[in-house]
């Protein structure tokens, strides 16, 4: 029988040890505990809700010229209850809803990465300990992969009052447009 005084498998413990700081780095990725990985980019947009929100940046002047031109004019219309003006549109991600497939998948892989590590007592802990890390991965993954940008568009009412409504699809009017509020969408004001 040979018996060794070093670490039987250095590299393994090795690689076991960059698997856990990966995972670390991931889970407060996604957390949100860690800062954007771009700097300048807004956390929590990645770059395509950023071009959409700079291009409804944009839209405002032309939105603020629009109005300045109706205020000039005299309003003869009756108060309306259900129209406003845009005041602000924001675009923001809004994760997925998974569906399990994700966390049974990332226990498994897990798990297996877990059970190559140590030996006894200690690799049944690496085990359960693999799976447990990778399910929340993977659930957290998942949730990821299947995330979507929302549009969620404040409108000041006539009355004072302030509407919130959150769409998929991007808003045909920009800030600063007359609109109404009709069974939670908003449409061109006639």
């Amino acid at each position: 029988m040979v018996t060794r005084n070093s670490l039987l498998y250095p590299l393994m413990i090795i690689a076991a040890m960059a698997v856990i700081l990966f995972s670390i780095v991931g889970i407060a990725t996604m957390t949100g505990h860690m800062p954007a990985a771009f700097p300048g980019a807004p956390e929590g947009e990645d770059s395509a809700t950023a071009n959409a929100a700079t291009k409804l940046a944009a839209q405002k002047p032309a939105a603020a010229k629009k109005d300045q031109a109706s205020r000039a004019a005299p309003a003869a219309s009756a108060p309306c209850s259900d129209c406003g003006v845009i005041e602000s549109i924001r675009a923001s991600e809004v994760k997925g809803q998974p569906s399990g497939v994700g966390m049974v998948a990332g226990g498994v892989t897990g798990g297996v990465i877990g059970n190559q590590i140590g030996g006894g007592s200690g690799r049944t802990i690496a085990t359960i300990v693999g799976a447990a890390g990778g399910a929340y991965l993977g659930h957290e993954i998942e949730k990821n992969v299947k995330r979507t940008t929302v549009y969620r568009i404040t409108v000041r009412m006539e009355d004072g009052t302030v509407r919130t409504v959150t769409q998929e699809a991007p808003p045909g009017f920009g800030i600063g447009e007359k609109v109404r509020v009709v069974d939670g969408r908003i449409v061109a004001r006639s």
